[in-house]
């Protein structure tokens, strides 16, 4: 029995030792473990390489931001050397000051020369024949244009045909008198009527020619009943208004022929601005649509208000010698007013649009820079130039496209 209570109590503390053991075991490895936890965690979270990491980065914003302060883009541009630049055709001009006429716009519209515009039309009823040109066909002058068959051009041939033999007649009968009379053979009395009647053969043969004469503008030599329609001069057919077989008379609108070579810029112009609108001032036509424009002088100004619009009418006559300027176009007309001293002035052709903005191609050592520039006005092939341009800087003139060309490509590749 004691034995037993004596093993129990062995057990016991075996057991109690054991457990004191483990217990001890974790108490002395927890510190370590909670330790190189915490470190680790502090490490993920706010270790040495994470701060030097966050370091890293805040110092790397930084330099960015300063970088893209300190760098502000002056403008894309393009290196080329001077030989480069001269086999381009590229020239240079000098920005500088000059004296721009100040001008105002009107709207206005390109009409035919009514100087050089005819309408032709029948000279006696009739009957038409032939038509010998079409719409919109280039005729010289004396061209045909339609035969009219008409009862009246026959009796007026029959009566110029009576007219010549009676002033044949005549002639002879004169010619004898006139030879008695001077070998005194017959008297005086009728040598002088032989004489009255030879001029009034002679006034009835020139009425007659008249009046054949007076069925076209150029011939009327068609032969028979028909008589024909020519051209006045050189033009184009802008309208046509016959057809064979049909019956017409003097009043019918047969052909308008004009000479598009030359052509009105017509406007209207208010009373108020009378005083800036006077015959041979320069004025600019431009079409905006078509990307055209031409130079040219105020030709007339009206003397007389409409009495609708209360305005004058004013034109400029414009040279067409190839048919760009087409009766119909409206158009804006500039007129010149008064002329005014600007400080920084360069050829139009000088200014290239580039990304959305009017731009020059400056000169500098490596090539050419493109600057943003502010335009003021315009005049006689020139700008101002408001902002971003200074008095002797070099920029390209005539040639300017081929930069601003090349600078796209440029772009595009730099944008691949």
């Amino acid at each position: 029995m004691i034995k037993r209570t004596h093993l129990a109590g062995v057990v016991i503390l075996a057991s109690v030792l054991g457990v004191s053991a483990f217990t001890w075991q974790i108490g002395e490895r927890s510190p370590a473990g909670h330790q190189d936890d915490a470190a680790h965690a502090d490490g993920e979270h706010h270790g040495g390489s994470a701060s030097a990491s966050h370091g890293e980065s805040a110092g790397h914003a930084d330099g960015e931001h300063a970088h893209a302060e300190s760098a502000e883009p002056e403008g894309e541009g393009l290196h080329l050397s001077a030989e480069q630049i001269g086999a381009a055709g590229i020239q240079l001009v000098s920005a500088g000051p000059g004296q721009l006429d100040e001008a105002f716009s009107l709207p206005g519209e390109i009409g035919f020369d009514e100087d050089r515009t005819a309408h032709v039309v029948p000279r006696t009823p009739g009957v038409v024949e032939s038509v010998a040109v079409e719409l919109g066909q280039s005729v010289k002058k004396g061209a045909l244009l339609a035969v009219i068959a008409s009862q009246q051009v026959s009796e007026l041939r029959s009566e110029l045909a009576a007219a010549q033999r009676r002033e044949s007649l005549a002639s002879k009968t004169f010619e004898r008198e006139r030879e008695l009379w001077q070998e005194k053979i017959s008297a005086e009395q009728d040598y002088l009527q032989a004489r009255q009647d030879l001029e009034e053969a002679r006034i009835a043969l020139a009425n007659a020619r008249q009046k054949t004469n007076a069925l076209s503008g150029v011939s009327a030599s068609a032969g028979g009943n028909r008589y024909e329609l020519r051209a006045p001069f050189d033009g184009v057919v802008v309208e046509k208004h016959l057809v064979p077989g049909e019956v017409v008379s003097e009043a019918t609108a047969a052909f308008t022929v004009s000479d598009l070579s030359r052509v009105w810029a017509t406007f209207s112009v208010a009373p108020q601005d009378l005083a800036r609108v006077q015959v041979g001032k320069p004025a600019r036509v431009e079409a905006s649509d078509l990307g055209m424009q031409v130079d040219g002088r105020v030709a007339y100004v009206g003397n007389l208000l409409g009495e609708q619009t209360r305005s004058a009418v004013a034109r400029v006559t414009l040279a067409n010698p190839d048919g760009a300027w087409r009766p119909g176009l409206f158009v804006n007309v500039r007129v010149s007013d008064r002329a005014r001293q600007v400080p920084v002035a360069v050829p139009e052709q000088a200014i290239q649009e580039v990304e959305g903005k009017p731009s020059v191609f400056v000169r500098n050592a490596e090539g050419f820079a493109v600057r943003p520039v502010d335009l003021g006005m315009r005049s006689a092939g020139k700008v101002e130039v408001l902002a971003g341009l200074s008095a002797g800087d070099q920029v390209a003139g005539e040639g300017s496209f081929i930069l601003k060309s090349e600078l796209g490509k440029s772009s595009a590749s730099h944008a691949h």
